[in-house]
Protein backbone atom coordinates (compact mmCIF):
# COMPACT_ATOMS: atom_id res chain seq x y z
CA UNK A 1 0.00 0.00 0.00
CA UNK A 2 1.47 3.21 -1.32
CA UNK A 3 1.67 6.13 1.22
CA UNK A 4 -0.79 8.27 -1.24
CA UNK A 5 -3.57 5.20 -0.24
CA UNK A 6 -2.84 5.05 3.05
CA UNK A 7 -3.37 8.94 3.69
CA UNK A 8 -6.59 8.85 1.53
CA UNK A 9 -8.23 6.07 3.64
CA UNK A 10 -7.00 7.88 6.67
CA UNK A 11 -8.77 10.88 5.53
CA UNK A 12 -11.59 9.35 4.78
CA UNK A 13 -12.16 7.16 8.09
CA UNK A 14 -11.32 10.73 9.86
CA UNK A 15 -14.14 12.15 7.97
CA UNK A 16 -16.91 9.24 8.21
CA UNK A 17 -15.99 9.53 11.89
CA UNK A 18 -16.32 13.50 12.31
CA UNK A 19 -19.43 12.89 9.81
CA UNK A 20 -20.76 9.95 12.27
CA UNK A 21 -20.18 12.25 15.10
CA UNK A 22 -22.36 15.13 14.15
CA UNK A 23 -25.28 12.72 13.30
CA UNK A 24 -25.69 11.20 16.21
CA UNK A 25 -25.50 14.60 18.21
CA UNK A 26 -28.11 15.50 15.86
CA UNK A 27 -30.23 12.74 16.33
CA UNK A 28 -29.89 12.95 20.27
CA UNK A 29 -31.10 16.69 20.10
CA UNK A 30 -34.18 15.79 18.15
CA UNK A 31 -34.80 12.47 20.24
CA UNK A 32 -33.26 12.92 23.40
CA UNK A 33 -36.07 10.16 25.31
CA UNK A 34 -34.39 7.78 22.74
CA UNK A 35 -30.17 8.12 23.05
CA UNK A 36 -30.72 10.03 26.76
CA UNK A 37 -33.30 8.70 27.69
CA UNK A 38 -33.99 9.22 32.09
CA UNK A 39 -35.83 6.57 34.11
CA UNK A 40 -39.09 7.70 35.73
CA UNK A 41 -37.88 7.37 39.09
CA UNK A 42 -34.32 9.30 38.07
CA UNK A 43 -35.37 12.71 39.84
CA UNK A 44 -36.47 11.43 43.29
CA UNK A 45 -33.69 9.13 43.51
CA UNK A 46 -31.30 11.80 43.45
CA UNK A 47 -32.27 12.99 46.29
CA UNK A 48 -35.82 14.73 48.31
CA UNK A 49 -35.56 17.93 47.80
CA UNK A 50 -34.36 20.58 45.23
CA UNK A 51 -33.31 24.06 45.08
CA UNK A 52 -33.73 27.21 42.72
CA UNK A 53 -32.44 30.30 42.84
CA UNK A 54 -34.47 32.87 41.40
CA UNK A 55 -37.70 30.54 41.93
CA UNK A 56 -40.70 33.21 42.27
CA UNK A 57 -40.90 33.99 39.03
CA UNK A 58 -39.84 33.13 35.35
CA UNK A 59 -37.45 30.28 34.36
CA UNK A 60 -36.87 29.48 37.89
CA UNK A 61 -40.64 28.81 38.86
CA UNK A 62 -40.91 27.05 36.05
CA UNK A 63 -38.27 24.56 37.44
CA UNK A 64 -39.59 24.25 40.56
CA UNK A 65 -42.98 23.23 39.28
CA UNK A 66 -41.96 20.95 37.15
CA UNK A 67 -39.54 19.16 39.70
CA UNK A 68 -42.43 19.22 42.09
CA UNK A 69 -44.82 17.36 39.66
CA UNK A 70 -41.77 14.83 38.94
CA UNK A 71 -41.67 13.97 43.08
CA UNK A 72 -39.38 16.20 44.25
CA UNK A 73 -40.23 18.98 47.46
CA UNK A 74 -38.56 21.91 46.31
CA UNK A 75 -36.83 24.95 47.95
CA UNK A 76 -37.36 28.18 46.31
CA UNK A 77 -35.10 31.17 47.23
CA UNK A 78 -36.06 34.70 46.01
CA UNK A 79 -36.01 38.20 47.25
CA UNK A 80 -39.65 38.59 47.61
CA UNK A 81 -41.12 37.28 50.23
CA UNK A 82 -44.66 37.85 48.52
CA UNK A 83 -44.22 36.55 44.97
CA UNK A 84 -42.10 33.38 47.14
CA UNK A 85 -45.09 32.77 49.16
CA UNK A 86 -47.81 32.98 46.54
CA UNK A 87 -45.07 30.59 44.18
CA UNK A 88 -45.27 27.95 47.08
CA UNK A 89 -49.05 28.39 47.45
CA UNK A 90 -49.40 27.07 44.14
CA UNK A 91 -46.86 24.34 43.68
CA UNK A 92 -48.09 22.76 46.79
CA UNK A 93 -52.09 23.20 45.37
CA UNK A 94 -51.04 21.98 42.32
CA UNK A 95 -48.29 19.03 43.06
CA UNK A 96 -48.98 18.35 46.89
CA UNK A 97 -45.72 18.38 46.92
CA UNK A 98 -43.61 20.24 50.28
CA UNK A 99 -41.98 23.67 49.40
CA UNK A 100 -40.08 25.89 51.47
CA UNK A 101 -39.21 29.71 50.54
CA UNK A 102 -36.37 31.32 51.99
CA UNK A 103 -35.90 35.13 51.30
CA UNK A 104 -32.72 35.95 50.42
CA UNK A 105 -31.54 39.15 47.75
CA UNK A 106 -28.51 37.73 45.85
CA UNK A 107 -27.26 41.39 44.75
CA UNK A 108 -26.09 41.24 48.52
CA UNK A 109 -22.76 39.96 50.20
CA UNK A 110 -24.32 38.31 53.27
CA UNK A 111 -27.05 35.92 52.39
CA UNK A 112 -25.04 32.62 52.08
CA UNK A 113 -25.23 31.57 56.12
CA UNK A 114 -28.55 32.27 56.11
CA UNK A 115 -29.32 30.06 52.86
CA UNK A 116 -26.95 27.13 54.73
CA UNK A 117 -28.63 27.62 58.02
CA UNK A 118 -31.87 26.59 56.37
CA UNK A 119 -31.23 23.95 54.31
CA UNK A 120 -28.86 22.34 56.31
CA UNK A 121 -29.21 18.91 57.01
CA UNK A 122 -31.64 18.32 53.66
CA UNK A 123 -31.04 15.91 51.34
CA UNK A 124 -30.40 17.96 48.36
CA UNK A 125 -30.44 16.21 45.37
CA UNK A 126 -30.93 19.11 42.32
CA UNK A 127 -29.90 22.62 42.59
CA UNK A 128 -30.84 25.22 39.48
CA UNK A 129 -28.47 27.88 39.82
CA UNK A 130 -31.63 30.26 37.91
CA UNK A 131 -30.84 33.87 39.49
CA UNK A 132 -29.86 36.61 37.15
CA UNK A 133 -30.12 39.85 36.20
CA UNK A 134 -29.60 42.00 33.37
CA UNK A 135 -27.46 45.54 33.38
CA UNK A 136 -30.13 46.90 31.77
CA UNK A 137 -33.87 45.71 30.10
CA UNK A 138 -33.13 47.44 26.63
CA UNK A 139 -29.47 46.76 25.63
CA UNK A 140 -27.15 49.41 25.84
CA UNK A 141 -23.34 50.19 25.79
CA UNK A 142 -21.23 49.48 28.99
CA UNK A 143 -21.40 53.93 30.01
CA UNK A 144 -24.81 54.02 28.83
CA UNK A 145 -26.01 52.25 31.82
CA UNK A 146 -27.80 54.12 34.49
CA UNK A 147 -26.34 53.57 37.92
CA UNK A 148 -23.09 51.72 36.33
CA UNK A 149 -21.41 51.36 39.55
CA UNK A 150 -24.26 49.71 41.50
CA UNK A 151 -25.31 47.45 38.02
CA UNK A 152 -22.03 46.46 37.68
CA UNK A 153 -21.39 44.98 42.10
CA UNK A 154 -25.26 43.44 41.07
CA UNK A 155 -24.40 41.91 37.77
CA UNK A 156 -21.42 40.00 39.46
CA UNK A 157 -22.90 39.26 42.33
CA UNK A 158 -26.14 37.73 41.10
CA UNK A 159 -25.22 36.05 37.66
CA UNK A 160 -21.25 34.85 39.41
CA UNK A 161 -21.26 34.93 42.86
CA UNK A 162 -24.47 33.08 43.63
CA UNK A 163 -23.43 30.59 41.08
CA UNK A 164 -20.57 29.40 42.82
CA UNK A 165 -21.42 30.14 46.34
CA UNK A 166 -24.66 28.06 45.89
CA UNK A 167 -22.35 25.49 44.59
CA UNK A 168 -20.47 25.86 47.51
CA UNK A 169 -22.97 25.03 50.38
CA UNK A 170 -24.73 21.92 48.33
CA UNK A 171 -21.66 19.97 46.32
CA UNK A 172 -20.37 18.66 49.44
CA UNK A 173 -23.53 17.07 50.33
CA UNK A 174 -23.82 15.41 47.00
CA UNK A 175 -20.49 14.56 46.81
CA UNK A 176 -20.58 12.37 50.01
CA UNK A 177 -23.80 10.56 48.27
CA UNK A 178 -22.53 9.92 45.36
CA UNK A 179 -25.00 11.74 43.37
CA UNK A 180 -26.52 14.95 42.36
CA UNK A 181 -27.44 17.27 39.62
CA UNK A 182 -26.53 20.82 39.46
CA UNK A 183 -28.35 22.92 36.33
CA UNK A 184 -26.14 26.28 35.98
CA UNK A 185 -28.22 28.56 33.84
CA UNK A 186 -26.37 30.76 31.36
CA UNK A 187 -27.68 32.42 27.85
CA UNK A 188 -27.53 31.71 24.15
CA UNK A 189 -25.16 34.95 23.73
CA UNK A 190 -22.46 34.07 26.14
CA UNK A 191 -21.42 31.78 22.79
CA UNK A 192 -20.00 35.08 20.73
CA UNK A 193 -18.97 38.08 22.13
CA UNK A 194 -21.99 40.32 22.48
CA UNK A 195 -21.80 44.25 22.13
CA UNK A 196 -24.38 45.81 23.99
CA UNK A 197 -24.83 43.27 26.02
CA UNK A 198 -20.93 43.00 27.03
CA UNK A 199 -21.39 42.74 30.95
CA UNK A 200 -24.31 40.08 30.89
CA UNK A 201 -22.91 37.92 28.03
CA UNK A 202 -19.22 38.39 30.12
CA UNK A 203 -21.14 36.98 33.23
CA UNK A 204 -22.85 34.11 31.35
CA UNK A 205 -19.22 32.98 29.49
CA UNK A 206 -18.18 32.77 33.59
CA UNK A 207 -21.09 30.57 34.29
CA UNK A 208 -20.02 28.28 31.39
CA UNK A 209 -16.50 27.67 31.75
CA UNK A 210 -16.78 27.32 35.71
CA UNK A 211 -19.61 24.78 34.55
CA UNK A 212 -17.42 22.51 32.57
CA UNK A 213 -14.48 22.59 35.10
CA UNK A 214 -16.24 21.26 38.51
CA UNK A 215 -18.35 18.90 35.67
CA UNK A 216 -14.86 17.83 34.84
CA UNK A 217 -13.57 17.62 38.51
CA UNK A 218 -17.00 15.81 40.50
CA UNK A 219 -18.25 13.65 37.30
CA UNK A 220 -16.45 10.73 38.76
CA UNK A 221 -18.53 11.31 41.80
CA UNK A 222 -21.38 10.59 40.26
CA UNK A 223 -22.51 13.89 39.96
CA UNK A 224 -24.00 15.69 36.68
CA UNK A 225 -23.19 19.36 35.99
CA UNK A 226 -24.46 21.08 33.39
CA UNK A 227 -25.02 24.43 31.86
CA UNK A 228 -28.15 25.30 30.01
CA UNK A 229 -28.11 28.20 27.71
CA UNK A 230 -31.75 29.55 26.38
CA UNK A 231 -32.24 32.53 23.73
CA UNK A 232 -35.96 34.01 24.39
CA UNK A 233 -37.88 32.91 26.99
CA UNK A 234 -40.44 35.14 27.70
CA UNK A 235 -40.12 35.87 31.24
CA UNK A 236 -39.89 39.28 33.74
CA UNK A 237 -36.31 39.73 33.38
CA UNK A 238 -37.09 40.23 28.84
CA UNK A 239 -39.90 41.93 29.32
CA UNK A 240 -42.32 39.41 28.99
CA UNK A 241 -41.86 38.92 25.62
CA UNK A 242 -44.69 37.31 23.43
CA UNK A 243 -44.55 33.20 23.06
CA UNK A 244 -43.23 32.41 19.17
CA UNK A 245 -41.68 29.72 17.51
CA UNK A 246 -38.25 31.33 19.32
CA UNK A 247 -39.68 32.68 21.70
CA UNK A 248 -40.29 30.06 24.64
CA UNK A 249 -42.98 30.31 27.89
CA UNK A 250 -40.99 29.18 30.91
CA UNK A 251 -42.89 26.03 31.41
CA UNK A 252 -42.27 24.94 28.02
CA UNK A 253 -38.70 25.90 27.74
CA UNK A 254 -38.19 24.00 31.23
CA UNK A 255 -40.21 20.90 30.35
CA UNK A 256 -37.80 20.60 27.09
CA UNK A 257 -34.74 21.16 28.67
CA UNK A 258 -34.57 18.46 31.32
CA UNK A 259 -35.27 16.45 28.41
CA UNK A 260 -31.46 16.58 27.66
CA UNK A 261 -29.81 16.69 31.02
CA UNK A 262 -28.05 13.56 30.14
CA UNK A 263 -26.50 15.00 26.51
CA UNK A 264 -23.72 17.05 27.48
CA UNK A 265 -22.04 19.36 29.68
CA UNK A 266 -24.20 21.93 28.13
CA UNK A 267 -27.35 22.27 26.33
CA UNK A 268 -29.13 25.13 24.56
CA UNK A 269 -32.18 23.12 25.99
CA UNK A 270 -34.38 22.76 22.95
CA UNK A 271 -34.19 21.84 18.95
CA UNK A 272 -35.26 25.31 18.12
CA UNK A 273 -32.45 27.37 20.42
CA UNK A 274 -30.13 24.55 18.89
CA UNK A 275 -30.69 25.29 15.40
CA UNK A 276 -30.48 29.46 16.91
CA UNK A 277 -27.32 28.98 18.18
CA UNK A 278 -25.75 27.63 15.53
CA UNK A 279 -26.93 30.41 13.14
CA UNK A 280 -25.94 32.58 15.71
CA UNK A 281 -22.38 31.41 15.70
CA UNK A 282 -22.00 31.46 12.19
CA UNK A 283 -22.33 35.26 12.08
CA UNK A 284 -19.07 36.81 11.18
CA UNK A 285 -17.78 39.09 14.25
CA UNK A 286 -17.20 42.08 12.39
CA UNK A 287 -21.50 41.83 11.49
CA UNK A 288 -21.93 41.44 16.16
CA UNK A 289 -19.62 44.21 16.41
CA UNK A 290 -20.73 47.02 13.82
CA UNK A 291 -22.65 50.15 14.65
CA UNK A 292 -25.44 48.98 12.62
CA UNK A 293 -26.01 45.39 13.89
CA UNK A 294 -25.60 47.58 17.46
CA UNK A 295 -28.45 49.99 16.48
CA UNK A 296 -30.45 47.57 14.58
CA UNK A 297 -31.01 44.71 17.37
CA UNK A 298 -31.41 47.34 20.32
CA UNK A 299 -34.44 49.04 18.10
CA UNK A 300 -35.81 44.71 17.48
CA UNK A 301 -35.32 44.60 21.51
CA UNK A 302 -37.62 47.70 22.46
CA UNK A 303 -39.89 46.28 19.61
CA UNK A 304 -40.15 43.14 21.23
CA UNK A 305 -40.42 44.15 24.83
CA UNK A 306 -43.19 46.64 23.71
CA UNK A 307 -45.20 44.61 21.96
Amino acid sequence: MTLTEIIFILTGTCAVLVFGGKLVCLLMILVPKLFCPLPETFFTSLGKWAVVTGGSDGIGRAYAEELSKLGMSVIIISRNQVKLDRAARKIELTTGREVKVIAADFTKDDIYGHIQENIEGLEIGILVNNVGILPSQIPCKLLETADLEERIHDVINCNVKAMVKMCRIVLPGMQQRGRGVILNVSSGIAKIPFPIYTLYAASKVFVERFSQGIQAEYKSKGIIIQTVAPFGVSTAMTGHQNPDMVTFTPEEFVRSSLKYLKAGDQTYGSVTHTILGGIVQSIPTWVLQSEAFQHHFREYVKQRVGS
